[in-house]
């Protein structure tokens, strides 16, 4: 009994530290998801600023469409947004594929977000080729190139995002103990749909 006591006690250390070091990085973790949170929320009053001066604009301005336009084309906006949306339930799969530490549909799932954030920027890109009217011309050209530009890079740095968490799935073992970059990228994914929705009721429906 007294030949066993040391082992015991060292085993009963090594299991302590662990919990111990299993701890510190749990509430690394939840430190580094808040203070993600608090971006995003800086980011929110950005684009609330935005959305505050394009309804003021739009409600004050005499003439608000550029000479010789109408409207906007909705049908093709329309398609790029059910995109968009849709991609924050794709990614969503790839999470919970992750959590059950699935890797190939993780990467499956998640490359196909990535491709339908990149198909939305392609069809911005198309729609801004097509437009009749450019950044200069009135005040409705300059809030709409300002916030659809702004959007879009969001939905760029979002698609970067999830390249760099792609490529860091095929390190082994380095999703084990803690998924914050995916977790923080996904948010940040949910947040660029949610303010396009907005973005979306504001130019496209709102004419």
């Amino acid at each position: 009994m007294t030949t066993l006591e040391p082992v015991i006690e060292k085993e009963r250390l090594h299991q302590s530290s662990h919990a111990i070091a299993h701890e510190h990085e749990h509430d690394e973790a939840g430190n580094s998801m808040f203070g993600f949170i608090v971006f995003l929320l800086s980011e929110s009053i950005i684009f609330l600023s935005f959305f505050a001066g394009y309804i003021l604009y739009k409600t004050t301005t005499s003439n608000w469409l550029p000479p010789g336009v109408e409207g906007l084309e909705v049908r093709d906006p329309t398609i790029n947004t059910v995109i968009l949306v849709s991609s924050s339930f794709v990614i969503y799969i790839a999470e919970r594929y992750l959590h059950n530490k699935n890797l190939w549909r993780f990467r499956f799932f998640w490359l196909l977000t990535m491709a339908m954030g990149s198909y939305f920027l392609y069809g911005q890109a198309v729609e801004w080729q097509s437009l009749k009217f450019g950044f200069t011309s009135g005040v409705f050209g300059g809030t709409f190139y300002l916030l659809t530009g702004f959007h879009g890079l969001h939905v760029f740095t979002g698609v970067l995002l999830q390249g760099i968490m792609l490529i860091r799935s095929f390190i082994p073992g380095n999703y084990e103990d803690g998924q914050f970059g995916v977790e923080a990228t996904s948010l940040f994914w949910h947040f660029v749909d949610v303010i396009w929705i907005i973005l979306f009721i504001l130019i496209y429906v709102w004419q």
